[in-house]
């Protein structure tokens, strides 16, 4: 309440300052992205970018992603709630996914087990707990996994999804396992698993540039420096606070003269010159 209270007696440029970050990580959140820079090449996944034959990325079409193994039943969506047209689950325990009427839309992970001859649903994953990592470290090619989490009152659970890099189409999840109490293990195949690399080799400004700005930083601040002490203190006006003044107006000349004795010195005499040494045919 305090917060809400003072914003409108803050300047405009100190709530831009406030506003403008948040929503930069909104909107790279939204991107569902992985970044990083390795061997002078900067490798990016952007899991929700548009591709050819692939207007949503990663998203699947249908709303949902979904594999059934031994009885387990898994649903999910990567970077987004999931969302059932047809073939809704049916649990009887889905309390923090949506509830019973809207079973599994609240959720970005779902899975059903079996207990009692009825299926018991369990939260695995929202799309705001996501976060991701390249499946193999030696091989950025390869695809990243993303990996959703639910930390409930009596459980924490989780679901890794592997994204391997096909650039033939995409191949949906055909396995599921469990690797701990509430840990599961799937994987797709999909063309948003690979990344996108752009060369950063030359791209920084180096030794040389960061010299030149120093210098440039110095001399700005010399000739600021310098004309502000010779006007308020000295009560110079007009061209003459600039500092050096004289200097700086016979500079050019002085150039000039030095670039022309360096010419001469390297062309040697000019022609039609005769040396004193030069050898005189009798």
């Amino acid at each position: 309440m305090a917060i809400s209270g003072t914003c409108p007696n803050l300047p405009p440029l100190i709530l831009l300052l406030l506003v403008v970050p948040l929503i930069f990580i909104s909107s790279v959140y939204a991107t569902c992205q992985l970044s990083f820079e390795e061997d002078n090449k900067v490798y990016t996944y952007s899991l929700t970018k548009p591709i050819t034959n692939y207007p949503h990325g990663i998203l699947s079409e249908d709303g949902f992603y979904k594999v059934a193994v031994n009885g387990t039943v898994l649903w999910f969506q990567l970077c987004d709630a999931m969302i059932f047209n047809h073939d809704p689950p049916t649990c009887v325990e889905c309390g923090d996914c949506g509830g019973i009427s809207r079973c599994g839309m609240g959720c970005s992970a779902l899975v059903a087990n079996t207990v009692g001859g009825y299926p018991v649903c369990t939260t695995l994953g929202y799309s705001s707990s996501t976060s991701f990592e390249l499946i193999d470290k030696e091989d950025p090619l390869k695809g990243i996994m993303a990996k959703l989490s639910n930390r409930g009152p009596k459980l924490n659970c989780s679901l890794t999804v592997s994204i391997v890099c096909d650039t033939n189409g995409v191949q949906g999840p055909q396995t599921l396992e469990l690797v701990g109490t509430c840990d599961y293990v799937t994987q797709i195949h999909h063309p948003s698993g690979c990344a996108v690399i752009i060369s950063s080799h030359g791209s920084g400004m180096g030794w040389f540039g960061t010299m030149l700005i120093i210098i440039l930083f110095f001399f700005g601040v010399y000739l600021l420096g310098g004309a502000f002490y010779r006007y308020y203190s000295l009560g110079i006006r007009g061209i003459d606070v600039i500092p050096n003044l004289e200097f700086w107006a016979s500079l050019p000349h002085t150039l000039q003269s030095s670039f022309t004795s360096l010419v001469r010195r390297f062309r040697g005499p000019s022609h039609g010159h005769r040396s004193s040494y030069s050898p005189v045919n009798f």
